[in-house]
């Protein structure tokens, strides 16, 4: 089998393909800031002393990490229309659904980070006369942001993978960009061949960045 890649140049890149990755990383980078939010919400819930504020996280924990992700995908693309009344569109579907499904995997991070301060921190902030929320703001959180940096990082660039996921509703991602390349020009094969090379260069560049982060912190510790 012969292959050719000439088809391949700048204008097909930036008419097509950087379209997709702009919204691939577009998503990453909004699922990864409302998922943190929203996971460390849920973190400091299941941590609470108030059964059921514990019970609320663990059962929205529990059932999102136990659905696969392009279920939960198509459920919001097809319920979300109905709930608001109008279409939404399948870009701002996908932002909603992986903001909502990432935070259940970023509060167990969290959680974990939490975990990992010292109750003596704790302790220390109430000798100060630091309230609970006060400790936590500006003891037990930055600590634990720091600690589970790297593991937040590397769930990242997951979630960078699994963005390939929204192509199920129609989403213009990366993958689609590659997609509609190889119908135009006839050459499915080459062009998921340069779909694989480009999400393992994108993906093991930001690994090697996250292994220096992480002998950084341990050099700091």
């Amino acid at each position: 089998m012969n292959f050719d890649f000439s088809f391949l140049n700048g204008t097909v890149v930036s008419n097509f393909i950087a379209k997709g990755l702009f919204f691939s990383l577009q998503l990453t980078l909004i699922s990864m800031v409302c998922g943190i939010l929203l996971g460390t919400a849920l973190a400091l819930m299941r941590l609470s002393d108030t059964k059921g504020l514990r019970l609320a996280a663990s059962a929205y924990v529990n059932t999102l990490r136990s659905i696969p992700l392009v279920m939960v995908i198509l459920w919001f693309f097809l319920l979300m229309p109905l709930l608001l009344g109008r279409p939404i569109g399948a870009e701002m579907s996908a932002i909603i659904t992986f903001s909502i499904f990432e935070a259940a995997y970023y509060a167990e991070i969290m959680r974990s980070g939490i975990q990992s301060v010292p109750k003596g921190q704790m302790y220390a902030g109430y000798a100060m006369g630091m309230t609970y929320g006060q400790c936590m703001q500006l003891v037990v959180l930055p600590q634990a942001f720091r600690n589970m940096l790297p593991v937040l990082l590397t769930q990242t660039i997951v979630l960078f993978q699994d963005t390939s996921l929204v192509y199920s509703v129609g989403a213009y991602d990366l993958l689609k960009g590659f997609e509609i390349v190889g119908r135009n020009y006839n050459r499915p094969v080459e062009t998921y061949v340069v779909a694989a090379a480009s999400y393992f260069l994108i993906c093991f560049s930001l690994s090697m960045l996250v292994r220096r982060l992480q002998k950084k912190i341990q050099i700091i510790r």
